[in-house]
């Protein structure tokens, strides 16, 4: 079992930054893929960032891509996502996840974070 505790969400303005933490229970966290998604009121959950085990490996959706960074500190249990050049249809709920498997659907969610910018 993992419990997974997000944090770092507020208000911004449009072109600012935010540093989200995502803080997993056990002492197995560097076997996990982690992840961020997002959702956005009346919309599907959508996938922003992955990470996998060694942290040499990020995948990023093109929507963020070059302005959001994820990364780990497996010694800390906890996964990153730095937020800059941030936009207001960036505003969302974020959540962090963990999988086991390399593939496939997250086993493990946070209870999230919101994130709200301004224009």
């Amino acid at each position: 079992q993992v419990q997974l505790v997000e944090s770092g969400g507020g208000l911004v303005q449009a072109g600012g930054s935010l540093r989200l933490s995502c803080v997993a229970s056990g002492r197995t966290f560097s076997r996990y893929t982690m992840a961020w998604f997002r959702r956005t009121p009346g919309k599907e959950r959508e996938w922003v960032s992955g990470i996998r085990l060694s942290a040499e490996t990020t995948y990023y959706a093109d929507s963020v891509k070059g302005r959001f960074t994820i990364s780990r500190d497996n010694a800390k249990n906890t996964v990153y996502l730095q937020m800059n050049s941030l936009k207001p249809q960036d505003t969302a709920v974020y959540y962090c996840a963990a999988r086991l498997a390399d593939f496939g659907p997250y086993d493990y969610w946070g209870q999230g974070t919101q994130v709200t910018v301004s224009s």
